[in-house]
Formats: structure tokens, C-alpha cells, sequence
């Protein structure tokens, strides 16, 4: 057959590439999370108007990938409300602990897209995250790197 008769792409789908991984685990999202995935959607859906505006297949291609992730998460979102005192380490709160060498360190559990451990936010699903859910203060945990004590919750 003549390649003249071969329907060629319109340049919109770009290069395949492989989809973003949506988690198997409930999407909760603290309401600032919430606010995060409706920011980055936005942006993206920006970028995909100036990619097709530049023509620019290939970050076409990826920008409609980032995107279907992040429309699929939005669309997912289960928004938690900050957890009311009740003494016990919820999704949403912020725990201090004190490690043995006297070194303290605070996390918040958050949902999995707005985890950022360096800034002290960690996933709900996540190992420590899962020792500390449910625990009090005065709780002892046994962490990789030696015991904690749980010092306040908030």
C-alpha cells in the first residue's frame, strides 16, 4: 500500500508513554492537600493549552499523562477534616517525638500526593505513619534508627 493512503497522527498524542501508577490505597487528602491537586491540575491543564499552542508533541504526550493522574486523584479525593483532640495520633495530626539521644522530630500525616518527608509530612500508609496511628502521648515506639516517645499530639 502507497504511504500516501496511511492516516498519519495529528500530532496531538505525542509518544506513548507509560501511565503515571495510581495508588491501590484510599486517597485521603487533608483539606490543604486537597487545595494542592486542584492547584496542579489547573496548572497542567495550562501547560497543555501552551504545549498544543507551541506544538510541542512530545510535552503534549506528557502533560495529557500528568494529567489523567492528577484529574484521576482529584476525582478520588477524600478530604479529611483536622482531627478534633481526642489524644490519640489520627490522620491529619502532628506528632512530636522525642528519640533517645534527646533529638526531636515532628511528623503530620497527610495522604500519599502531599507526603513530603523532608518537610516532616508523611503518608498515611507509610511505616511510621502506621506505628503512630492510634498511639498516645507517653507511647514508646520502636523506629528503624532506636525508640521514640511521643511527646504531644496536635
Amino acid at each position: 500500500m502507497s504511504q500516501a493512503f496511511i492516516k498519519e497522527s495529528d500530532g496531538e498524542e505525542g509518544p506513548a508513554l507509560p501511565e503515571l501508577l495510581v495508588s491501590p490505597h484510599r486517597n485521603l487528602v487533608t483539606p490543604a492537600g486537597l487545595k494542592q491537586v486542584e492547584a496542579t491540575v489547573e496548572r497542567l491543564q495550562s501547560a497543555l493549552s501552551e504545549a498544543r499552542t507551541a506544538g510541542d508533541r512530545a510535552a503534549i504526550a506528557q502533560i495529557q499523562r500528568d494529567l489523567r493522574y492528577w484529574t484521576e486523584r482529584l476525582r478520588t479525593a477524600e478530604v479529611i477534616a483536622a482531627p478534633a483532640a481526642s489524644g490519640k495520633v489520627r490522620f491529619g495530626s502532628a506528632v512530636e517525638l522525642k528519640k533517645l539521644d534527646g533529638e526531636r522530630v515532628e511528623y503530620r500525616i497527610v495522604g500519599e500526593d502531599e507526603a513530603d518527608p523532608a518537610e516532616g509530612r508523611i503518608s498515611y500508609v507509610s511505616p511510621i505513619a502506621r506505628m503512630l496511628i492510634g498511639a498516645s502521648v507517653g507511647d514508646v515506639l520502636a523506629l528503624a534508627d532506636g525508640e521514640a516517645e511521643i511527646l504531644t499530639i496536635r
